[in-house]
């Protein structure tokens, strides 16, 4: 009786850590609290820690910033480009943002600061198509494997600027809430 409770137990965690790890995650733009910033330099610009991730369908980005000082502006390709801050699809300016990637394709986000924007404060990233394939992410909320890097905002004709890959990983993030829930049922 008691090995058919542990086997029913380990299941259910795996069970319930795999529903997790299928489900949209939060990415922590940047990999760490301080990331929305004018970079230091073109190797610590957000569009290059963009570039070693994966974004799919039902993701959500999430900005820690200052929101006294600065703002995220969603924009067309062409405002990222000029760094034009007059009529942006979305402003976010609380501080704490969260923008749910709902379609498949590129999103342009940049500073509410143009003179920010100019000196590389944005960020251009590509949403893969829902159709097949896992969510492997690295550094935000979450870490795991990454596979190849998508498409490059380099083929951009503007000169962007990304932040420094970081990780704000935990235990909570590496496992998640429903990870936890199958290793509570295997406690009990």
């Amino acid at each position: 009786m008691a090995q058919r409770t542990l086997t029913c137990c380990v299941f259910s965690f795996f069970f319930f850590l795999l529903v997790d790890l299928a489900c949209c995650k939060e990415i922590l733009v940047g990999g760490k609290h301080s990331a929305w910033k004018v970079p230091s330099s073109p190797s610590d610009s957000l569009n290059k820690w963009a570039e070693s991730l994966r974004f799919h369908v039902g993701d959500s980005l999430v900005w820690k910033y200052d929101g006294e000082n600065d703002s995220v502006l969603q924009v067309t390709k062409e405002a990222y480009i000029n760094c034009n801050t007059t009529n942006p699809a979305a402003s976010y300016s609380s501080g704490d943002t969260k923008v749910k990637l709902e379609r498949s394709g590129s999103f342009f986000f940049i500073s509410g600061s143009k003179s920010n924007c100019v000196q590389g404060e944005k960020l251009h990233i590509v949403v893969m198509s829902s159709r097949g394939g896992g969510h492997h992410h690295t550094g935000g909320f979450f870490t795991g494997s990454a596979p190849s890097p998508a498409p490059s905002p380099a083929l951009l004709e503007a000169q962007a600027v990304p932040p420094a890959t970081g990780s704000a990983s935990s235990l909570t993030s590496r496992i998640g809430v429903f990870g936890f829930v199958g290793l509570a049922i295997i406690l009990l």
